[in-house]
């Protein structure tokens, strides 16, 4: 798996174990882990929205897993630098941290291997709507594109 190193591994072993069966969905192991959001709501007013701070070597390894993908040439590299762009470094590392976290719940829960192609979809749609969105912006501009044959 992309950004997850073998020090990674030995962290959530010893922090999990081999068995994710305690958690009863990803969403909880992440909140378990501080990853997600916390939102503290009031008379449907958002007062405070941060993750919690949680002291676990797992998440520290994660979000250190997160920060290495920068340099990747993978879906979860680009899935970083789109939030790197949108929310800034600090809130992109714990973002990618957080899908870090539920795709190793999903691998260890399910026992199997990591799959990149699962991820080749969501890769195509993306490159597809960049590409709407830049013949949109090139037509608001007078400019039409044509592809380069390659």
């Amino acid at each position: 798996m992309p950004g997850l190193q073998v020090t990674t591994a030995a962290a959530f072993l010893s922090e999990v174990g081999a068995s994710v069966e305690r958690f009863a969905s990803a969403k909880h192991f992440a909140s378990w882990l501080g990853l997600c959001p916390d939102n503290r709501i009031t008379g449907g007013r958002i007062l405070h929205a941060a993750t919690r701070k949680v002291k676990s070597r797992t998440a520290y390894a994660l979000r250190m897993a997160a920060q290495s993908l920068h340099h990747s040439q993978t879906a979860l590299g680009d899935y970083f630098r789109r939030m790197k762009a949108k929310l800034g470094a600090p809130a992109a590392i714990t973002a990618a941290a957080h899908k870090l976290a539920r795709i190793l719940f999903h691998l260890i829960k399910h026992r199997c291997p990591y799959d990149a192609s699962v991820f080749a979809k969501e890769e195509e749609l993306h490159r597809q709507r960049r590409e709407k969105n830049l013949r949109k912006q090139a037509a608001l501009f007078g400019y039409q594109l044509t592809p380069v044959p390659v």
